[in-house]
């Protein structure tokens, strides 16, 4: 297992730290949702709104599983990447997985903070956004907690970088 695949709830520093990793570790970085963009030459907001979000999930779902085939790489999923059928056991069987793990409170601040557009969030008011991840978080957490490795914020990557070594 040569792999290191970052999950957790958007907004939670999953390619920024991927970035770091692969950098710190001489493996190639792949962003899945970036990937997808360029395999199906859309945006994800578009996937989302010509195809509805189960769709996109099958999509994200084969190219998670393409990319688990790559060689030396850390790759950054998706928020919901995990939650999909069998996803995280596959995660488990061909890599080493990191879950970076926020409080709702954290994860409120740097999606409010965020540049990125995300899909599910980007058109939410802050109360709204708050609701949604009291309501979504403890759906995906169970799916998150599967990872080898958990990993709260703030000491993510430090202590990583030891833990991957």
């Amino acid at each position: 297992m040569n792999n290191i695949v970052i999950v957790g709830f958007p907004g939670a520093g999953k390619s920024t730290l991927g970035k770091k990793l692969a950098e710190k570790f001489n493996m190639t970085f792949v962003d899945l949702d970036l990937f997808i963009e360029k395999k199906y030459h859309t945006a994800i907001p578009l996937l989302f709104q010509r195809y509805g979000e189960s769709a996109f999930r099958t999509l994200e779902y084969a190219a998670l599983i393409e990319a688990l085939g790559f060689d030396n790489s850390v790759i950054a999923t998706g928020g919901g990447t995990p939650c999909y059928a069998d996803a995280m056991e596959k995660i488990n069987e061909k890599s080493r997985s990191v879950y970076i793990q926020l409080t709702e409170d954290q994860i409120a601040d740097h999606l409010l903070n965020s540049k990125k557009k995300r899909p599910l969030t980007h058109h939410l008011t802050e109360t709204e956004l708050r609701k949604y991840i009291r309501e979504t978080l403890p759906f995906r957490e169970p799916f998150y907690l599967k990872a080898q490795i958990i990993c709260p914020l703030p000491d993510t990557i430090e202590k990583l970088i030891q833990i991957l070594k």
